[in-house]
């Protein structure tokens, strides 16, 4: 038979709850930290790609900006210049060339009041519209208002502007008669719609 004594002046104590419970806690921790590290190894696989294509837009970005400076350089060259110059030139031309001419002098033909004659045009044509620089002679000032308020109610032509207004000198003459019936010069600038 076998007889279980304790001698000991304090009775054993049984630990096993605060094992179990430790041993819960640990596990809860471990668990605990291996989601934690897979988290941030998520976290730093998500960035490396995030910064690898950073990296690559800005080498992207340095070519380009190579490539930019090496064309630059290569329009300040003279021959390049004399190319620009060239094309800007024949764009004015083809522009010119496209601007509707018959239509502008029908809808000036319509506008002009009687006394009134245009004596230069010259446009320049911005997308679809044309700045017109107009020098108009009238036969006396009211003609000249009836062309301005013509010009301003009319719908292919807007923002008149007067840029100079100038009367001859009442004494010149040529050969005894006046040099011409016209009273007042007019220097203006209008858009017209081409459209």
């Amino acid at each position: 038979m076998k007889l279980n004594l304790n001698l000991s002046t304090t009775p054993l104590e049984n630990n096993r709850r605060f094992i179990a419970g430790a041993s819960v806690a640990g596990l809860i921790g471990i668990v605990a930290l291996g989601i934690l590290f897979h988290l941030s190894f998520s976290f730093w696989r998500a960035n490396r790609a995030l910064r690898t294509d950073i990296s690559r837009i800005e080498g992207d970005i340095r070519i380009s900006e190579t490539r930019q400076r090496e064309l630059g350089t290569y329009f300040e060259t003279p021959d390049a210049k004399q190319v620009l110059d060239r094309s800007s030139f024949l764009n004015s031309l083809i522009e010119e060339r496209t601007f509707p001419w018959p239509k502008i002098f029908e809808d000036l033909e319509r506008t002009l009041p009687t006394g009134v004659r245009i004596v230069d045009i010259s446009p320049r044509l911005e997308g679809g519209r044309a700045l017109v620089k107009l020098t108009a002679a009238a036969m006396d000032d009211e003609s000249k208002v009836k062309f301005l308020r013509a010009l301003e109610n009319s719908k292919v032509f807007s923002n008149v502007r007067v840029a100079d207004e100038k009367y001859p000198d009442p004494g010149q003459t040529q050969g005894g008669a006046a040099q011409s019936t016209d009273r007042v010069t007019l220097t203006l600038e209008v858009w017209y719609s081409t459209i």
